[in-house]
């Protein structure tokens, strides 16, 4: 894909004028030869100068929206709050409509106000949106005057091209654009730093973003994962290449630098772990940094100490850090946890004269998303809109429970949704003729949500599963394979769950009934699975043995570091994962007769 400009937003963010130009071309040219060809980022420029020697700027961020354009459900819709006291209380979070509301009042009386995001705005959505490509959600960003966001491991999805689609604009060449409506793209640009073209080296979205106003000048560079064709289907991604972080975060800093910007933001959708699932939990406690572990934290320690500010994600959690730089000077690292149901506020000071971020004077915090504000009417009418369209689909009765299912909401290893996704695949391929499968596995980050209990949108009663809910439960649209795999591959992929790229974050696979084993946390990489207690309908699993295993396309390629399940020989491709849910809802439950949580007794885990 080639490096392409970005739309105008009227009134908002303007490109340069003739005098603005003139300026930017001899900043071009000053440049080394080449540098400008190597940026290949295009400039949003504001065009005036200013007096005075410092200005607060206000950075607006957040990251992870998949799409939740409503409100989300059950413990996805959700934050805890610690008081003083040390006690805790959930508070119901989330949803563009009041998102929008929030961020407006927080820009009032802010004249130098930026809006930022680090990754995954798309993928893995609610129906309102993935029905549609995630256009809906692209419409609300741009209404919710987003200036910049680096690329996740999610816009990748449905592939690079269709993420330059998903930039440019442009209705999807397969479906076409929506009944009344046409696609104009994104009206922010999305930055690529790391992901390059395999054959140019050239990267495939903007590396970098200049925003300016009455001469404060902020650049933004934004970089995905490194890991991220590791957890994506690989032929959307076929040619291209991922780059370490720190390599091209500070790869860019040098270029901006050169450019005359000395103010720069990371936008990196990489994340870490803070200690307490706690928005407001001090992670500077006892000392700077020191509440935080995973990825992020160690990238923090290697990037360039011209970099002011870290806007992260992934991970889904919360924390506002300060995490020192190689010059050990304090550095503000964020992430608003998910879905829209917070915003971290962040007061980045600018010294005119330096031309750089007073890092002393940086206070970061994060705001929870509440639901007592006034809804924003315009994003209520873009639901409205985009709701009508997905009615006939996503209104639609599939399946009963009898009580909230948990999946993306469980903290445990093995998650009751977990269960009952891989038991509807077992059953589905089990037929000779549709596989022969003997074992499902599930990849724990395909479940994205909660089937939840309590009756919602046009719902008649409690416990009814909607087309919709279902969709937003199993949002990819993978297609089901079987394969061959030897009892000792199977042994391997068991291990790899807590080993290799997984030991310090374990992925735990969804098993159907009649797979049992026993997980000992107490131990360290491969040596937690207690290979003698691997059970297959109360048998030893055989390391010899050839079995049938069912599971998605993600996983029977290789992703989330299980090499070994894509090893699978004699593939036989069936239906699409939500097509096995949802007949599985279908056949085994009923208004009368509705289906209860499966027990969580296959995977013993010992702590």
């Amino acid at each position: 894909m080639a490096v392409t400009r970005h739309k105008k937003r009227t009134g908002r963010r303007i490109l340069a004028t003739a005098a603005g130009i003139a300026t930017l071309g001899a900043l071009v040219a000053a440049l080394p030869a080449g540098a400008a060809e190597e940026s290949g980022a295009s400039d949003w420029t504001y065009g005036k100068k200013a007096t005075g020697r410092t200005v607060d700027v206000q950075l607006l961020s957040f990251n992870d929206l998949h799409g939740n354009l409503e409100p989300p459900a059950g413990s996805s819709g959700e934050v805890t709050h610690r008081h003083e006291d040390g006690t805790t209380e959930k508070i119901k979070a989330g949803g563009v409509e009041y998102l929008a509301t929030h961020l407006r009042e927080a820009r009032e009386n802010n004249p130098y106000s930026i809006t930022a995001a680090a990754g995954d705005m798309i993928g893995a959505s609610p129906l309102i949106s993935g029905l549609f490509h995630d256009e809906p959600t692209i419409e609300a960003l741009n209404k919710l005057k987003l200036d910049v966001s680096s690329v996740g491991n999610h816009e990748f999805d449905e592939g690079a091209a269709e993420l330059a689609r998903i930039q440019n604009g442009g209705c999807h060449p397969t479906d076409g654009c929506a009944e009344g409506t046409t696609y104009e793209g994104a009206q922010f640009p999305y930055l690529a730093a790391n992901v390059t073209d395999e054959k140019t080296g050239k990267p495939v979205l903007d590396p970098y973003f200049i925003w300016e106003k009455k001469g404060v000048r902020v650049g933004f560079i934004g970089v995905t994962l490194e890991g991220t064709p590791g957890i994506v289907n690989a032929e959307g991604i076929k040619g291209l290449k991922f780059g370490d972080e720190v390599e091209t975060i500070n790869k860019y800093t040098k270029i901006l630098e050169r450019r005359g910007v000395k103010s720069i933001v990371a936008l990196i959708h990489e994340g870490g772990a803070p200690a307490s699932s706690a928005y407001n939990y001090d992670c500077d406690s006892p000392g700077p940094g020191d509440g935080i572990s995973g990825p992020v934290a160690e990238i923090a320690k290697k990037l360039s100490p011209q970099v002011d500010a870290l806007v992260t994600g992934h991970t889904h959690q919360a924390y506002a850090c300060t995490i020192p730089d190689p010059a050990g000077k304090p550095r503000t690292v964020t992430s608003a946890a998910s879905f829209g149901k917070l915003y971290t506020d962040t007061t980045l000071t600018y010294d005119r004269a330096t031309k750089d971020i007073v890092r002393t004077a940086v206070a970061s915090a994060n705001h929870v998303v509440t639901r007592d504000v006034p809804k924003a009417a315009d994003m209520t009418d873009l639901i409205t809109k985009w709701n009508a369209l997905a009615a006939p689909i996503a209104g639609r009765p599939v399946g009963h429970i009898a009580a909230n299912i948990d999946g993306r909401g469980s903290s445990a290893y093995e998650k009751p949704l977990g269960n009952l996704i891989a038991d509807a695949q077992l059953e589905a391929l089990a037929p000779a003729d549709k596989g022969g499968a003997q074992i499902a596995f599930m990849n724990p980050g395909g479940i994205r949500a909660d089937l939840v209990h309590a009756r919602s949108g046009t719902e008649a009663t409690d416990g009814i599963v909607t087309y919709g809910e279902a969709y937003t439960v199993q949002p990819f649209t993978n297609m089901m394979t079987t394969v061959d795999l030897t009892g000792a591959q199977i042994i391997t992929a068991l291990q790899q769950q807590v080993s290799g790229s997984n030991e310090a974050s374990p992925k735990i696979l969804q098993v159907s009934k009649g797979f049992t084993y026993t997980l000992d946390m107490t131990k360290t990489g491969a040596a937690r699975v207690d290979v003698s207690s691997v059970k297959l309908n109360g048998l030893p699993l055989d390391p010899a043995k050839t079995y049938r295993v069912a599971m998605n396309e993600f996983l029977s390629g290789g992703g989330d570091g299980f090499a070994a399940l894509g090893q699978g020989a004699n593939k036989l491709v069936g239906a699409s994962d939500l097509d096995v849910f949802i007949a599985y809802l279908g056949a085994h439950s009923s208004a009368d007769a509705p289906l209860t949580p499966p027990a969580a007794d296959r995977i013993t885990v010992v702590k």
